[in-house]
């Protein structure tokens, strides 16, 4: 089923950013010597939420939220909040950075796709793409800190 609306496109904002937080979560519970990273990465997931709910909810009205102006398949961006068991830490770092470019895929499609009807999401969506970027490049720092 495709996303088409901006409510729906904003529930699944908040679903992504909720399992990757929850992934995070248990990352920083299975390594203890990132878990400050990851714990941050947590706390920007509910940043994250906050922003795009704040940028939405500014400009939404009910023509616009008649108006389908989305067209995002959610299989595209899915992902696996669970870390796997038995495998390393450049593996799970590895899973990690394909989920961040799942995330950020997901922001910048929306980010396009709804540009001509709003200004202020899309803003918030490539913001936080650009933050899921960052993010993106620290995990690959880790990964390098392990060769």
């Amino acid at each position: 089923m495709k996303l088409n609306t901006a409510s729906e496109v904003i529930s699944f904002t908040k679903k992504l950013e909720g399992d990757s937080a929850k992934f995070y979560k248990d990352l920083s519970r299975r390594y203890a010597k990132d878990e400050g990273i990851f714990l941050s990465f947590v706390k920007e997931n509910e940043k994250n939420i906050v922003q795009v709910e704040r940028a939405y909810y500014g400009v939404i009205t009910d023509a616009l939220e008649g108006c389908f102006a989305f067209n995002i398949d959610p299989a595209e961006y899915s992902f696996k909040a669970e870390l796997a068991e038995k495998v390393s830490y450049s593996e799970t770092l590895d899973n990690a950075i394909e989920i961040e470019e799942k995330i950020i895929k997901f922001y910048s499609d929306a980010a396009e796709q709804s540009k001509s009807l709003m200004a202020d999401v899309p803003r918030a969506f490539k913001m936080v793409a650009k933050k899921r970027g960052n993010r993106q490049s620290t995990l690959k720092s880790l990964l390098g800190k392990e060769d």
